[in-house]
Parts: C-alpha cells; sequence; structure tokens
C-alpha cells in the first residue's frame, strides 16, 4: 500500500524510496491510492512523488520477461488503463520528480497535469531508443500530445536526459525545486487550479485526451 499524507488539503501519494518499477503489483498499489484519494471528498488535489533515488524507473524488464503472450498483452493494457486513469483523474495533479522516470515512469509523468523536478538529482528520460524498443499507439499519442514540439524530436529519437534545468527550459517540467521543497512547490503549483468541480474537470480533460483515450484496450 502506497502510502499517502495530506498538505493543505492536497493529497501526496509516495510510491516509495526502491526503483518503483512498474509490474502488476506497482499498478495495483497506485490504483488503489487513486481509489482512496477519489473517495476522499475533502482532496483538493493529487501529487505523486517517490522518496528515494527514484520516481519510477520504467518498466519492470525481468518481470515482463517472464509474462507469456496473452499476460504481456494483458499488462500491457493494464499500464495503459491505469495511464489513462492519470490523464482523466477528477482532481488536478502533480508529478513530483524527487529521482529519476524513466520509460514508463516518464509516461506516467507526462499523464498529470503538471510537473516539478528535482534540482539536485533525477532524469526524466524516453530511453527506448536505446533498448531497441518502440511505442505502443496510446503510449505514442501520450507522449507526441504531451511533450513540447521542440523536445519530441531529442527525447524520443535522442534518448536525452532531463535534468530539472533541462525539463524547465523544454517546457516538460513546470518549475523546479530542491528536494526539501519539492512537495511546497507542488502544492504551490497546483493551487490555482483547485476548487473546480470535479465532474467538469474529468470530462475537459477526456476532451482534451481524447486521441489518446481513443487507443486505450477498452475504448472500443
Amino acid at each position: 500500500m502506497m502510502e499517502i499524507s495530506e498538505h493543505e488539503g492536497v493529497r501526496v501519494v509516495d510510491f516509495g524510496d526502491g526503483p518503483n518499477a512498474v509490474d502488476t503489483a506497482f499498478l495495483d498499489g497506485l490504483n488503489e491510492a487513486l481509489d482512496r484519494v477519489e473517495a476522499d471528498e475533502a482532496s483538493t488535489a493529487l501529487v505523486t512523488r517517490g522518496s528515494g533515488r527514484h520516481y519510477c524507473n520504467g518498466f519492470d524488464l525481468e518481470f515482463m520477461g517472464e509474462l507469456g503472450g496473452d499476460d504481456l498483452v494483458a499488462f500491457l493494457d493494464y499500464t495503459a488503463t491505469t495511464l489513462g486513469r492519470l490523464l482523466t483523474f477528477p482532481l488536478p495533479t502533480v508529478a513530483a520528480l524527487n529521482g529519476h522516470a524513466f520509460g514508463a515512469g516518464a509516461m506516467a509523468v507526462l499523464a498529470h497535469d503538471l510537473r516539478v523536478q528535482n534540482t539536485d538529482r533525477g532524469w526524466f528520460c524516453l530511453p527506448e531508443v536505446d533498448l531497441g524498443m518502440t511505442f505502443l499507439p496510446f503510449q505514442l499519442q501520450l507522449i507526441t500530445s504531451r511533450l513540447p514540439a521542440g523536445a519530441l524530436d531529442e527525447a524520443v529519437l535522442g534518448g536525452r536526459r532531463y535534468d530539472a534545468a533541462a525539463s524547465v527550459a523544454a517546457g516538460i517540467a513546470h518549475a523546479s525545486a530542491g528536494p526539501e521543497s519539492l512537495v511546497g512547490t507542488a502544492v504551490e503549483l497546483v493551487g490555482p487550479r483547485t476548487g473546480k468541480a470535479r465532474s467538469s474537470l474529468a470530462a475537459l480533460k477526456r476532451q482534451l485526451n481524447a486521441a489518446a483515450l481513443a487507443l486505450l484496450p477498452d475504448a472500443g
């Protein structure tokens, strides 16, 4: 179970202090945390973070290597629907990158409304080009719709690792902060977006992200 704390009405979900690699257990924990935040009527916004060197280190490739054909498809579908849930979450969302966000972790970052990155450590990176991998249609649509146009080729085709300064300069992150003020900066950043009707916010997010959502496995 991921820990949830409260900061001025904002709910902060802590992934943990490990690599936070994406496997079924990670997705289960994240969805359970999202359930809890969504059910809490006092929640005004959602911030996600890790508490160690990593925000989310991407797919657990060892775990994925143990999956058969249908099981692998089901896991990738589960990942996509979880990212889709973040995209349309009925509260404002901020990814607070305490550390590294690679691959699927970087996609999760992009699925949030806002992003703040640690100035002391951590890269935002889509390393698939260096791993000999490509993106599934939903993943690619998410990336192309959320990354600034000027950073798209460099991030996807170059696999660039962005530190906080580079992320802000490229328009990937909305702000940067030191580790001690990362959550406070995230709470301040999301403040103007709080107090909106949840139903309207979720509906508008679905409209804004319709092209990506149409590619989810359950969209048809």
